[in-house]
């Protein structure tokens, strides 16, 4: 897909999350969408949109420094400074991946791809060739 703003972002987000609401809930894990791309290439532009869907009112930013913010069943993580999935034992991440009821948007998701299960919905995005234009392919 292309978007030529950040509000079709939001719009394509937003179809996929409700898409995700529909489908039967997960038995064994949290629902899982990796987000992968450049820096700036509109993963959290992505984000804001998913949850918005949600509905989730709360402003999203990036959780860069913290790893991740959670909303209620929702959790918005960003993995950029992580060098080891051991560093994510101490956040209790396994059970929060575990729960069928969370819904996770991960941001640098191929950092840990190797402790993501193997349904997760893989979202690249690229920068195009005009300042806003981005590709977005899941």
């Amino acid at each position: 897909m292309i978007s030529k703003s950040a509000q079709e972002t939001k719009k394509i987000a937003a179809k996929l999350a409700k898409k995700i609401l529909k489908e039967k809930p997960h038995q064994k894990h949290a629902r899982v969408i990796a987000l992968t791309g450049e820096l700036g290439a509109g993963k959290t532009t992505f984000v804001q949109g998913f949850a918005k869907a949600l509905g989730i009112k709360s402003r999203m930013v990036s959780p860069t420094f913290l790893i991740f913010r959670k909303y209620k069943n929702f959790y918005h993580v960003d993995v950029y400074r992580i060098h080891s999935t051991k560093e994510l034992d101490v956040l209790n991440f396994k059970s929060i991946l575990n729960s069928s009821e969370n819904i996770l948007l991960i941001e640098w998701a191929e950092k840990i791809r190797k402790i993501l299960p193997k349904d997760a919905i893989w979202v690249n995005f690229r920068h195009g060739r005009k300042e806003n234009e981005r590709f977005i392919a899941y």
